[in-house]
C-alpha cells in the first residue's frame, strides 16, 4: 500500500511502546548540561519540544537559556510532578504566545498550556488528534485530524480550532480538509494545508482558506498531494511543501500568492522542513521513496524576495556528514544561529546542532527522543 513512510515507522515503534507503556514508570528528572552562552537580544532561549514515540507517553519539553548557557531537559516533568504519565504522546507542535507555552501533543488529544517562565500547567485543552498551531490577535488555532490514529478511506474532514488565549476556551471550530496540518495567517485569512494522510493513494491536494472575521471556509486552492508545511514570508507568499506518493510523484515546493490565492512558482526539491527568516528560507529535505527504498536528503536555502534557489547549503559539510536523520529546524531572528536536529534512530535520544551565520559549529547536546519543534522566547510579550 502507498502510504505515509513516517506513519509506518510510528507505528513500528508503537509495537515497542506497547510492551514498555508508561504508566509504571518514576517522572523522568531534570537534567542540565551547561554549553556556551549566547547573547541575549530580544531572544532569551528557546523550548524544544521532543516528539518520543507513539504508545510511550515520551513526550518532553527541553530549555536553552542565553543567558547562562544552561540547557535544560525535561523541564515539564520537573515543573509538574503530578504528571503521572509525563507530557504525554506524541509532541507535534510547540509555540509561545504572550505568557504561556503550548504544546500540541497529537496522541494524547490535548493541548498543554503552560506558563512560558515556570512551564507549570496552566490547563489542558482537549482536542482530537490534533497537530499544529499558530496565533494573531488574541486567538490560538489549532489544526485536527477528527479521527484516530489509522489508515482508511473513511475518515472525516479535519477541522480548526479557535482558542481564546485569555479565556483557553474553544470559541469556534471549522471543518476544513482530510488530515490538516501547517497553517499559516496572512492579513485576515488563515491558510491550512490539507494531506489525506490516512488514505493513500486518495491524498488531499488543497490548501482550506478561512475567513477569519468570519471562521468560515470561503475556498479550497488545488496545488498539490499531500500537503505538509505552510509558512509566509514578509510579503505575504505562502511556501507550502507536497510529500509526494513516495513512489513516482515526488515531494515539491510552491508558492502561493496570497493576493490573486495562485500558484506563482514551483520548486522541484524536497521539503520536509521549512522557516524563513529574513529574506531567507531554510529548508531541510528529507524524502523517502518506497521505489529505491533510499533517501534523498538536501540542506537548502531560497531567496524569497527573488524566489531563487540558493547554491550554498546553511549546514557545512562536517555536520551534513554527521546527521543521521535531520528532523527539527529553527534559525535565531537575530544571531541568524541555525539550530537543527538529528531523531537518529528514533527510539533513541536526538541531538541538537548549533551552527552560526558563518558556518562554524557552536556546540552540540543530547536531547529526548525525536527532537522535533521550537519555540524561541522573547523578552517582550503580548499580555495573553
Amino acid at each position: 500500500m502507498k502510504t505515509n513512510f513516517k506513519f509506518w515507522l510510528i507505528l513500528a515503534f508503537a509495537a515497542i511502546g506497547l510492551q514498555g507503556c508508561q504508566e509504571e514508570d518514576p517522572i523522568i528528572p531534570e537534567e542540565v548540561e551547561v554549553l556556551p552562552p549566547e547573547v541575549v537580544t530580544t531572544v532569551q532561549g528557546f523550548y524544544l519540544l521532543n516528539e518520543g514515540n507513539m504508545n510511550m507517553n515520551k513526550a518532553s519539553l527541553d530549555y536553552y537559556d542565553y543567558e547562562t548557557g544552561n540547557y535544560r531537559r525535561n523541564v515539564y516533568g520537573q515543573a509538574n510532578p503530578e504528571a503521572t504519565l509525563g507530557l504525554g504522546d506524541v509532541g507535534n507542535d510547540i509555540g509561545i504566545y504572550g505568557t504561556k507555552i503550548y504544546a500540541v501533543i497529537n496522541n494524547s488529544n490535548k493541548i498543554e498550556v503552560m506558563d512560558a517562565v515556570t512551564t507549570k500547567r496552566l490547563k489542558v485543552i482537549d482536542v482530537k488528534n490534533c497537530r499544529y498551531i499558530t496565533f494573531t490577535n488574541g486567538k490560538a488555532y489549532a489544526s485536527a485530524y477528527d479521527g484516530e490514529v489509522q489508515l482508511g478511506d473513511n475518515s472525516p474532514n479535519g477541522f480548526v480550532a479557535e482558542i481564546d488565549t485569555t479565556s483557553l476556551q474553544i470559541t469556534r471550530t471549522v471543518k476544513v480538509g482530510r488530515q490538516p496540518e501547517e497553517m499559516a495567517v496572512v492579513g485576515n485569512k488563515l491558510y491550512v494545508a490539507n494531506s489525506g494522510g490516512y488514505s493513500p493513494p486518495n491524498y488531499e491536494r488543497t490548501v482550506s482558506v478561512i475567513d477569519l472575521k468570519t471562521f468560515t471556509k470561503t475556498k479550497d486552492i488545488d496545488v498539490a498531494i499531500n500537503l505538509h508545511r505552510i509558512e509566509a514570508d514578509s510579503d505575504g507568499d505562502l511556501y507550502v511543501s507536497s510529500r509526494g506518493d513516495y513512489y513516482d510523484v515526488r515531494s515539491k515546493l510552491f508558492v502561493i500568492d496570497t493576493k490573486t490565492d495562485n500558484i506563482k512558482k514551483t520548486f522541484d526539491i524536497a521539503c520536509s522542513n521549512l522557516t524563513i527568516v529574513g529574506d531567507k528560507a531554510y529548508i531541510i529535505g528529507s524524502e523517502f521513496s518506497y521505489s529505491t527504498f533510499d533517501w534523498i536528503i538536501n540542506y537548502s536555502m531560497i531567496d524569497v524576495k527573488t524566489e531563487t534557489l540558493l547554491s550554498e547549503s546553511f549546514l557545512p559539510k562536517a555536520v551534513r556528514d554527521e546527521i543521521k536523520t535531520p528532523y527539527g529546524l529553527a534559525v535565531d531572528p537575530i544571531s541568524l544561529n541555525v539550530f537543527i536536529t538529528d531523531a537518529g534512530d528514533y527510539v533513541s535520544p536526538g541531538k541538537l546542532y548549533c551552527v552560526d551565520k558563518n558556518g562554524n559549529t557552536k556546540f552540540t547536546v543530547i536531547t529526548g527522543d525525536i527532537p522535533a519543534h521550537f519555540a524561541f522566547k522573547l523578552k517582550k510579550t503580548i499580555k495573553n
